[in-house]
């Protein structure tokens, strides 16, 4: 029996067969080519393939994983389109004389190079995309058909890593689990299993003699066990069991108060990032929307979505969720949330750069017309906006005066709509300090708890070498939680939390104590914390 440790990325318990995935080792041939056009008209053939099997994996992920986590597939349907990216392969082909193969190859493995040593940590993740799309050219040149990665039977996946488009091809009915020897907790993989549900685990030792033996992944405690003894099978089939019955029991909360047993109530909302999101919202009970990212409108788009059609969505959204309260975040497109049309250009540290409300509040005509198109909505459900990204009381002061001037607009042009609830996201230091002040302004508060925590550690959440330094539970964040609680009190608003820490059930006890009047999750999440809420004195 062997046991390893790896860092967790989905809670649950998995048992059963090892698959090991091996990438295709074949050997690329480098050769000349006598016809360099005819070389090159093939590569062309092979990249307008591989831009369509991206456009059906986006589908697919879109029905399997929503919109959202769908989107890595527009982004490798974008390196495809690179313009250096392609110049590259066609110089390499007409001037050099190599073959095609060889030449996507190459470029490749210089552009992931160039990628893998940059310091901005957008560009630095892009290494591994340009690496997929590049195989991915490569194996429709060589007439490959995508790999059909699981058989019947139903499987733990392990492999030194697998790339987004090789997890959605997965059948999802026979992955139990899987487990890599590289990645981080926050790549799109890991956020894959996340919402697909299945426990996971990255940076973990295996190597390919695991095939075909027995295997258990606790995601619980971040454990890879290869070839258990009969007493540890039982030992985890047991905990499987109860894991099985907890799901069950959780099922009977549906429709419960998320009250303590002293009678406090709190507000359990969901995080959403598109309409498709809604099913599982509402399947999962949530009480509302409290993070409704209005910024994929913009991502899965390749020009700016006009106020028609977010007006539509936001009327959608509201008219599902009934009275529900559902509460739009505008426009947070910037740091590693990139859109083309904007051409807001490179920035040595995007995460503290342009972006969020400092493009709103400098491009007033983008945000004049999503405020536009959510004011006209909300005469058909409970709608309330927030803003992100705030550092001072003159930005929210400037965002007031261009809501007036969005109400005198429509009011003059006789269309209908009802005043909104206006709160702000608390995600930097500087919001925390003034949360006193802010609180004047606004009618609640909202704690993006992921910013704020690498804000306040000067430490990227993306990058995997400092997981090890990265502590959502820092003192210094508990203590500025507590700070904005109490300021948002003491102004007669509430304050609720919309960042990843909101779903990190050994704090819920902990945001009840400090008071916060709402926390906001993903909606698989809704379940796990009604419970721990109603079983609080």
């Amino acid at each position: 029996m062997e046991k390893h440790s790896g860092k967790k990325v989905n809670n649950g318990i998995a048992i059963g067969k090892i698959l090991f995935y091996s990438k295709s080792k074949d050997k690329i041939e480098t050769k000349k080519v006598e016809n360099p056009e005819q070389e090159l008209a093939r590569y062309e053939v092979a990249k307008e393939k591989a831009i369509m099997q991206l456009g059906a994996l986006y589908e697919k992920a879109c029905k399997e994983v929503g919109q959202e986590n769908a989107q890595i597939f527009d982004v490798h349907s974008m390196l495809l389109e690179d313009e250096d990216y392609n110049d590259s392969i066609h110089q390499m082909i007409m001037e050099e004389k190599f073959n095609a193969e060889y030449a996507v190859a190459q470029t490749g493995e210089n552009f992931s190079r160039i990628f893998s040593e940059m310091e901005d940590d957008y560009f630095n993740a892009r290494s591994a995309d340009i690496k997929d799309v590049s195989q991915r050219i490569i194996t429709v040149l060589k007439g490959y058909e995508d790999e059909e990665i699981i058989g019947k039977e139903a499987v733990i996946v392990v492999a030194d890593d697998l790339a987004p488009s090789e997890t959605v091809q997965m059948d999802k009915s026979k992955l139990l689990a899987f487990v890599t020897k590289y990645g981080s907790t926050n790549s799109h993989t890991a956020i894959l299993a996340r919402t697909m549900g299945i426990p996971a685990l990255v940076s973990t030792p295996i190597n390919e003699d695991c095939n075909g033996l027995m295997g258990i992944v606790d995601g619980y405690e971040g454990i890879f066990i290869i070839n258990p003894d009969q007493e540890t099978l039982e030992a985890y089939k047991e905990k499987q069991e109860q894991d099985s019955q907890e799901k069950e029991l959780l099922e009977g909360l549906k429709g419960k108060e998320d009250i303590t047993l002293s009678g406090q109530k709190i507000n359990l909302y969901a995080n959403i990032g598109n309409v498709d999101d809604l099913k599982s919202v509402l399947e999962n009970d949530a009480k509302g929307i409290g993070l409704f990212r209005s910024e994929f409108l913009y991502l899965e788009k390749d020009t700016f979505p006009t106020e028609e059609e977010q007006f539509n969505i936001y009327k959608q959204v509201a008219e599902k969720m009934k009275d529900k309260k559902v509460i739009i975040r505008t426009l947070d497109i910037g740091a590693d949330k990139q859109v083309d049309y904007l051409n807001l250009g490179h920035e040595d540290n995007p995460a503290m750069g342009y972006r969020a409300i400092r493009i709103c509040l400098t491009q007033t005509d983008i945000f004049k017309t999503q405020l536009r198109a959510i004011f006209r909505a909300s005469i058909y459900g409970n709608l309330s906006i927030m803003y992100p990204m705030i550092t001072s009381v003159s930005e929210v002061r400037k965002i007031k005066e261009i809501v007036e001037e969005i109400k005198e607009e429509l009011t003059a042009e006789q269309l209908p709509f009802v005043d909104v609830e206006q709160g702000i996201m608390i995600e930097t230091p500087a919001a925390v300090m003034i949360s006193d002040l802010l609180a004047q302004e606004v009618d609640f508060f909202s704690v993006g708890t992921n910013d704020l925590t690498q804000y306040t550690l000067a430490i990227d959440r993306q990058n995997a070498k400092l997981d090890c330094f990265y502590d959502a539970h820092h003192e210094a964040i508990l203590r500025m939680l507590k700070l904005i609680v109490d300021n948002a009190h003491k102004a007669g608003i509430w304050a609720g939390i919309c960042g990843e820490l909101g779903a990190d059930t050994s704090l819920t006890r902990t945001f009840l104590e400090m008071g916060f009047d709402e926390l906001s999750v993903s909606p698989a999440k809704i379940l796990p914390i009604r419970k721990i809420i109603r079983e609080t004195k």
